[in-house]
């Protein structure tokens, strides 16, 4: 436990420089005394650690000193070749680059963590859009990845919902891939918002640079962004009851959301289960609700079971005809 840590010390110290005593404290989840232990431990074991005095002060490694990957333990290596995602990589123009990288690494690990590295690699294999959908057309994302990478201004010509099409500039901060569509997060003006990369009609990487901000988090700003989201999807509450043979498909149609109201569900006497389902609107939850067929009975509200025996009704006709 505590080689996994001094070896996390290191590699902070290597990829961040210079640290405090408090910084490293955070981000090991230790002590700072704790710190000053380990600090001492790598100094013995001959690593060279310097403590820099001062308000500015902290701990820094030997100007060019750097671990080697052969510190990688079979089961970390292992989880590299995990992290590969070639699809993307391809769609951003760096699948060769990606391979190359991929060589590297194998060649530079010694057998035992090269070998296990090997094994998943012909094991495992991450394939990122959900059934019966392929990923998005996204003709533009090299253009608009070059410009997240480089710091350019970029001209959107953008589809929005409605239809409508829109002009935008704006200053891209990254790429994010969930689900099989790329999400592009760029600052519009005051704000930072989204923007599906395959709804891009045109685009224009300008001359223009801007400065990213250094405080800008993509990994935070999108599970804020995702959070918010669902916050603003789910506007309503329908009360339903599900027969015990549609719990499957039930949660199949409605995903965490389902297991959530299953969860503070009652189960009634005749086995069905009540529940209290967020829902996007009465006209978007029969659309869903539908698919459970007999399975399902809504109790409110009452503008949606209207909405569910209006269909029904129309069904009946349709095929009675």
């Amino acid at each position: 436990m505590r080689a996994s840590r001094l070896l996390s010390l290191l590699l902070l110290l290597q990829t961040r420089g210079r640290m405090t005593a408090p910084e490293l404290s955070a981000e090991l989840e230790v002590s700072v005394r704790t710190v000053y232990r380990d600090i001492e431990a790598l100094s013995a074991a001959g690593v060279p650690v310097y403590a820099d005095r001062g308000p500015a002060g902290g701990y820094r490694l030997l100007d060019g000193y750097r671990t080697k990957v052969n510190g990688l333990s079979s089961e970390e290596a292992s989880s590299l070749f995990l992290a590969a995602l070639p699809g993307p990589a391809a769609e951003l123009g760096l699948a060769e680059v990606a391979a190359t990288a991929e060589l590297k690494l194998l060649a530079a690990l010694p057998p035992g963590p090269r070998s296990q590295a090997a094994r998943m690699r012909e094991r495992f294999h991450l394939d990122v859009p959900g059934w019966y959908r392929a990923g998005d057309d996204v003709p533009f994302l090299s253009e608009v990845s070059r410009a997240v990478w480089d710091q350019r201004v970029l001209r959107l010509r953008y589809q929005r919902w409605g239809p409508q099409e829109v002009e935008r500039l704006v200053h891209p901060y990254g790429l994010v891939l969930k689900g099989g569509s790329w999400y592009l997060a760029a600052a519009c003006g005051d704000s930072v918002r989204t923007y599906r990369v395959s709804r891009i009609i045109d685009v224009d990487v300008l001359d223009e640079w801007f400065e990213r901000p250094a405080d800008f988090d993509l990994v935070a700003f999108w599970r804020r962004f995702s959070t918010e989201f669902a916050a603003r999807m789910y506007t309503a509450d329908a009360v339903v009851r599900v027969a015990p043979e549609a719990i499957g498909l039930f949660c199949y149609t409605f995903g965490d959301v389902a297991g959530e109201a299953l969860r503070l569900g009652v189960t009634e006497d005749d086995g069905w289960t009540r529940v209290k389902l967020p829902i996007e609107s009465p006209r978007h939850g029969r659309w869903q609700l539908l698919r459970l067929g007999a399975a399902v009975e809504v109790l409110e509200p009452a503008e949606l079971r209207a909405l569910m025996a209006e269909a029904v009704a129309d069904l009946s006709a349709m095929y009675r005809a």
